[in-house]
């Protein structure tokens, strides 16, 4: 299990060698540790990133609100950072996390719950029961 950065200067050092895109983001892929499940797809900003990689509590940006996001805020389902990884190409980022709780907004385990079959969308997992 890799260390997150531990002090301001690897964070920004960090954050610095990244190829943020022409708004400023980058996609973040978070995958369950344990499992390797994917979870879900979203973006990170310098700020989101700073904080994720500061607290170890995953914050993304919305793009919707144009507001940092932090992952379960408002439903307790959280995202904690176990390590961070990053491309060839330093334009994607991979998160491995430890979820509390459904990971998509819809109550289901992962935001990849419609998969093609003949030809259609079908859905393969359904919500998660409180």
């Amino acid at each position: 299990m890799s260390r997150l950065p531990g002090t301001p200067s690897q964070v920004e050092a960090l954050i610095a060698s990244i190829a943020f895109d022409a708004n400023g983001l980058i996609p973040a892929i978070a995958q369950r540790h344990v499992t390797g499940e994917v979870l879900m797809l979203a973006y990170m900003n310098a700020a989101s990133l700073r904080e994720t990689l500061s607290t170890g509590q995953v914050c993304y940006w919305s793009r919707s609100r144009q507001a940092l996001w932090r992952k379960g805020e408002t439903s307790g389902h959280i995202q904690r950072l176990i390590e961070l990884r990053v491309d060839c190409d330093n334009d994607t980022l991979l998160l491995l996390v430890d979820q509390t709780g459904p990971a998509c907004h819809t109550n289901r385990s992962n935001c990849f719950f419609r998969a093609l079959k003949d030809g259609r969308l079908e859905t393969i997992s359904e919500p998660v029961e409180d």
